[in-house]
């Protein structure tokens, strides 16, 4: 239903149909990303834990949709607060209110931008679970994304992306320029460097030196048993990403097709930077180094995308992807095992990116932004005040997400173990734990479903 000006939410501002259309599109895309990023980690796997990877995934889309509406939101969108939201709108009342970060300039229903946002505090944990590979209780999984999807995604949402967190700022601090009347910043992270990625790879961090590390690392040789997955799961991100960054506009403009094409334009470059990094290493470019390229340039150019140029996403990408293939190898030098790289590629890949925002910075695209140290840094907030700015809440959002993983594990542990039992780590997650294999094994009359022996589905049942 709709007002008389034609609007759907009589508490907001005339909705513009056009933007509205292209935040749900963008939902959508982003949406995909997990089931993306589920094939993409499956992959990595070997082939005993594949399923489980993928039911991780899968499983933090389920319980996320659910704290997302009844807290999460909220906790990251409504109120003044510096810190946390307030309860305004929480179990979803007052939908026909505007964002208070928003404000006058909300041109979406609210009910649109919760579901775009919803989509991003998804992805968030899990991403985490290719820290965690081949040895994480299910039960114990499910009651972490429960209480982390509340009690670290939610407040850092607000301090980063809400105006009023105190690492924006941008509602109480409109004006960087009063004659030209536009915002200024504290920090700059236009789609989630710090409140996806530098999040998830430091609770990445900490939870796999909660769990410890596998049966076998690193003496063994732990590979990945489909690089296909890999590569389809890369591939389906690169595409879901175009929602991610150019929906984060929440416009359908000028700035968001400049952060499109500084998306297609990092990750090109950054899979050849890591391409690059794999030859002078090891004398050959892999395909799982592609894909992992390609992701590493996703993940710099995420707070980048809205505040930089093309031509600085050249460089941003390239710097990404080299330099990630490199930090893959902290893990066997610090002996943490971090399975399928997220410290390497999310962590410091978001530090980078969110770096460099210090850096590339420009507002020759988006009147909005600060000019970083290459474009002059002119202004009390460009320059090195932004590379610092960046540096904060790169680090607020570290030690903030870190610590608190490590105490939500911690305390988990003390009721639902977190570790699978050895053997059931030696026979693969998939069947000991779920009862099902991603693959059917068996030859010609020997297995029923999905490798599972037919006898036991026929046990009990009469003749």
């Amino acid at each position: 239903m709709t007002d008389s000006a034609g609007n759907g939410c009589p508490g907001l501002p005339q909705t513009d149909s056009g933007a509205t259309a292209w935040i749900l599109a963008s939902s959508a895309l982003v949406l995909l990303m997990t089931p993306a990023l589920a094939f993409f980690y499956g992959g990595m796997v070997r082939a005993k834990h594949a399923l489980t990877m993928l039911l991780q995934n899968f499983a933090a889309i389920g319980v996320v949709s659910v704290t997302w509406l009844l807290i999460g939101f909220t906790w990251a969108f409504s109120g003044e607060g510096k810190y946390l939201g307030d309860l305004h709108f929480v179990f979803l009342r007052h939908m026909n209110d505007a964002v208070p970060t928003l404000g006058a300039a909300q041109v979406i229903p609210t009910l649109c931008f919760v579901a775009f946002q919803l989509t991003f505090a998804i992805i968030t944990p899990a991403l985490i679970t290719g820290s965690t590979a081949d040895r994480w209780k299910f039960g114990s999984f499910v009651t972490f994304v429960t209480i982390w999807s509340i009690v670290i995604y939610a407040p850092v949402a607000h301090w980063v992306f809400d105006g009023y967190g105190w690492l924006n700022r941008s509602a109480i601090e409109p004006l960087k320029d009063a004659s030209a009347g536009l915002p200024n910043f504290f920090a700059e992270d236009f789609a989630g460097g710090t409140v996806v990625h530098i999040n998830a790879g430091a609770a990445g961090l900490a939870m796999c030196l909660v769990l410890g590390k596998r049966k076998g690392w690193p003496t063994e040789q732990i590979r990945g048993h489909n690089i296909p997955f890999v590569l389809l799961g890369a591939g389906l991100l690169w595409f879901g990403w175009f929602g991610f960054n150019a929906g984060s506009e929440l416009a359908a403009d000028s700035t968001a097709s400049a952060a499109w094409v500084n998306t297609n334009t990092a990750t090109a470059t950054a899979l050849l930077g890591w391409l690059l990094a794999e030859k002078l290493r090891y004398g050959k470019s892999t395909a799982l180094g592609a894909a992992s390229g390609a992701v590493a340039g996703l993940v710099a150019i995420t707070p980048c995308a809205g505040w930089v140029s093309p031509m600085g996403s050249i460089f941003i990408g390239f710097i990404a992807g080299f330099l990630c293939a490199f930090a893959v190898s902290l893990k066997t030098k610090f002996g943490y095992d971090d399975s399928l790289d997220v410290v390497g590629v999310h962590f410091v890949g978001g530090w980078i990116g969110t770096l460099a925002v210090g850096f590339f910075s420009t507002d020759d695209l988006n009147a909005y932004a600060e000019n970083g140290i290459l474009y002059g840094g002119g202004g009390h907030f460009g320059g090195w005040n932004l590379l610092l700015h960046q540096f904060l809440a790169a680090g607020a959002v570290t030690i903030y997400s870190f610590v608190g993983t490590l105490i939500i594990g911690f305390l988990i542990n003390l009721v639902i173990k977190n570790r699978v039992p050895e053997d059931w780590e030696a026979e693969g997650l998939d069947t000991a734990m779920h009862g099902e294999s991603a693959y059917d094994w068996g030859g010609v009359g020997t297995s029923g479903h999905f490798g599972t022996p037919v006898a036991a589905h026929t046990e009990g049942v009469p003749a």
